[in-house]
């Protein structure tokens, strides 16, 4: 089986530039998972990009499956982009290796509307401890691995504030997106406010 990772580094490297940074962390019996750093270029200058590379080494099983599928089942890296300059959003590395490692440590399947909580501020003084996993194919394109392997799918993160978690708890992944579009909320603000939810 071909290692799957060099090709997803590719794919993010061809997408997102060269990164300027790389941090590796391991958990106890899970693979190693690093967190790359693309600073922008063009014109979102402004923007930092934090990508994981690790995650999709093995497929998310199911937690119902009685046996994990060692080929089968999604594949999946994080991607969360942020404006540089108002926070020390470097410290994000941890909680995104962190988020990345859950499908081995806690076998749960990270998809689109997925709530993502590390229970401590993504970075210091931040105002979310959640993300939203939002839906691929924006930023960084699918990567096609050979049959019977699944593609990987690189999931744009969303910082969601405490309010922000519970709203979406109840009404619905959809309804929060909505909501923050008619606000024209600016997602990548990593000082930003709660959206209005009343």
């Amino acid at each position: 089986m071909a290692d799957v990772l060099p090709l997803v580094e590719a794919r993010l490297r061809s997408a997102l530039g060269e990164p300027d940074a790389r941090a590796a962390v391991t958990f106890l019996g899970t693979d190693r998972i690093e967190v790359l750093r693309f600073p922008g270029g063009g014109q979102e200058g402004d923007i930092v990009r934090y990508a994981t590379l690790g995650m999709s080494s093995q497929p998310m099983a199911d937690p119902t499956a009685v046996l994990a599928d060692p080929v089968k089942g999604p594949r999946a890296e994080l991607v969360l982009s942020v404006r540089t300059g108002l926070a020390d959003t470097d410290k994000v590395l941890r909680p995104l290796a962190v988020l990345a490692a859950s499908p081995q440590v806690e076998g749960v399947v990270v998809a689109p509307g997925a709530s993502l909580d590390v229970g401590e501020a993504l970075w210091p003084g931040a105002p979310f401890t959640s993300v939203l996993v939002a839906e691929p194919g924006g930023l960084v394109e699918d990567l096609e691995l050979d049959a019977p392997l699944d593609p990987v799918r690189f999931l744009p993160l969303l910082p969601m504030t405490a309010n922000e978690a519970a709203w979406k708890r109840v009404h619905g992944a959809q309804a929060l997106q909505e909501r923050w579009l008619t606000h024209g909320t600016d997602l990548r603000d990593p000082s930003r406010r709660s959206v209005p939810l009343e």
